[in-house]
Order: C-alpha cells, then structure tokens, then sequence
C-alpha cells in the first residue's frame, strides 16, 4: 500500500514512515481506530499536460499523482481539477476479498437506489467475469433496491497494491465545461485546464486565500476559481477587457471584484497572485511593460504564479523572489508554443 501521510490527527503527528512500517493488518486496525478517512483518485490528462497535474497534485496532495493514481487523506472536490477524473471514499479496505465482504455487510448500509461499479486499475488482472460476480457481492450485501441508470449514489470496488476497497465514488461531472460558452473570448486565453491548476497551485487548495488575477483578461482564471469556490479579485488595465470580465462573471452568476486599474495602483494585499503574461506574439507589450506588471504585484504579495512564453528567471531573481516550482505545458499539436509556469516566494 502507498505510504500516506497524517498529520494532527487527534493531536497526534504520524509520519509516512511510521505508517509504512507497521505490518498490513497494524495499518488497518490503527486506520479504523482513528477513523482516518482515505481517498483514492485517479487522473486523466493527455501528455502534453503530464508536468502540469504533477505540479499541481504536489500543491493539492502535497506529493505527486503516480500512475495517474494516487491515495490521500485529503479530501478534494474531483471537479475543481481538470485532471481528477474521481474520487473514492474509502468505507472498508482488506487484503483478503472474502474479509472486505464481511466488513462491508457489518456497515449495514441501507439505501434505494444505489450502483456499484469496479474501477480497474494497473496491475488488477481481475478477469470481466469475476469483476460482474463481485459486484453482485457486494449488490446483495447492501440493503435496497439498486438504480442503474440514475443512481443516487454510486460505490465501488478496486483493487490496488494488493489491496481490495471499497468506498463511496464520485465522478468529475465536468460542469466547469460550460465556461467554454462565455459570452466573451479571447484568441489567446489560456486553456481551462491551465486555470484551474493555476487557481489550486496559488491557493495550495485553501478557498479561504486571497487572490489576485493581475492580468485578468476576460477571466478565465477567475471563472474557474469562483466555480470552486476560491477567493479571487482581478484587475487589468485594459477597460474594455475589464467589462469583457464582468459580463462573463455575471453570466454564470458569479460575484468576484474586477478593477480597471495599473497593477502599480493596486493597495490591497493578497496572500497569492497569479500573473498571466501578455506573449509578445499576440500583444504589443515590451520587456518593460513585463518588468512593471511583474514589480508591481511584487509590492502586494509575498507568492507569485507567472506564466509566461519567454525564459523570465533572471527577472525573478531581480526582484527579490526565489523560484520554488516549475514546469512547462504545450499546447497539443503545437509544441512549437510551450508555456512556462513559476511557483514563487519573496525572499525572507
């Protein structure tokens, strides 16, 4: 089992290595006394994207996603990333098949209208025949009718590392996807995906942060952060952008503060900004103009996100901050333009 790592629990700190260490059964049984809730998800990204959902999982989970899975007792909405394709709530775990089948039956789950689904991952050889006759298994240890086609829950069982879960699933409905419908576009705005994780590197998945999109545009990083429920304000000096900004925020009701202003008129203090660069291949902006947005919001924060085409870590370095993260994503088809992303801190 991959090692997981607690910390504060009823007031006690217990590292990964601690877990690691004890036997199997000692895992479990320390599991269930503490009631430590355990979540497995899993991902889906195209290659292009790879470095990008690491970079995030590493901001989120505080570790990498392996295998496009990855086991946490952190809980995150599956929708807030573009990458977690789902969650499972961990109810019972075993090594033994026969063993997760009393457990579950002893939970005395009483329910209409569920389903239950297998999630094969890598390295389960269970044959499509013996997955069906599990299911039935565990169909006939919940108590309730099942609704296959509009489920009011689902569970699932998987088998991973050698061990068989089972648990509650929930599934990226993909809603954020009605953003790609914003009444107002522009040709070079970042993908969806790319906000997203810029919103979940920046806040470190705390809602409760203060964020500053500085170059808003027409808010695609602020459309995603409000759709999770992150604290976000915008500004950009350009008017029209701004109302551009508004009108989509407004057309999905959400309420976020977008001010046409200088980034350098900016008073307010915000614990992460995110810095969409204008590129230079779509924009007029001048090494200066880069120099001045980047200064700017340095004045205002002590953690920068920048995305940028061009190689900007000498300016970093100028302004007093030091790189902690790093990585480039390119457009699929088009590796000729890449974007790199820097996760920053003011020095101490």
């Amino acid at each position: 089992m991959e090692k997981i790592t607690f910390v504060n629990l009823d007031a006690i700190e217990l590292t990964s290595v601690f877990i690691h260490c004890l036997p199997f059964i000692a895992k479990i049984q320390l599991i269930e006394n503490m009631q430590i809730n355990i979540y497995i998800y899993s991902f889906s990204y195209e290659n292009p994207e790879s470095e990008l959902c690491k970079l995030e999982s590493r901001y989120i989970f505080n570790k990498e996603e392996k295998n496009r899975l990855l086991v946490s007792d952190i809980k995150v909405e599956p929708s807030n990333s573009a990458f977690i394709k789902s969650r499972l709530d961990i109810i019972s775990l075993s090594e033994d098949y026969a063993t997760l089948i009393n457990k579950i039956k002893k939970e005395n789950i009483c329910i209409e209208g569920f389903k239950v689904e297998y999630l094969v991952f890598d390295h389960d050889t269970t044959e499509y025949r013996e997955r069906l006759n599990k299911l039935k298994d565990i169909g006939w240890s919940i108590e309730g009718i099942p609704d296959y086609y509009n489920p009011i829950i689902t569970y699932a069982l998987c088998y991973y590392e050698g061990v068989w879960y089972f648990g509650i699933l929930t599934k990226d409905r993909f809603a954020w996807h009605q953003h790609k419908q914003k009444p107002c576009s522009y040709s070079n705005s970042i993908s969806i995906s790319i906000a997203k994780a810029l919103v979940n590197i920046a806040a470190k998945a705390n809602k409760e942060k203060k964020l500053l999109d500085a170059c808003c545009g027409v808010g695609t990083i602020m459309l995603e952060a409000c759709f999770s429920g992150n604290n976000i304000e915008g500004c950009d000096i350009n008017e029209k952008i701004c109302k551009n900004a508004r009108e989509n925020l407004s057309h999905f009701n959400y309420t976020a503060n977008v001010y046409h202003s200088d980034i350098k008129n900016i008073s307010k203090r915000y614990e992460a900004a995110i810095i969409d660069l204008p590129y230079n291949l779509f924009s007029n902006a001048t090494d200066n103009d880069i120099l001045h947005i980047i200064e700017s919001t340095a004045e205002i924060t002590d953690r920068l996100v920048i995305v940028s085409t061009l190689d900007i870590t000498n300016l970093i370095s100028n302004i007093g901050f030091r790189i902690l993260d790093y990585c480039t994503v390119s457009k699929s088809g088009k590796r000729n333009f890449t974007r790199k992303i820097w996760v920053c801190e003011k020095n101490e």
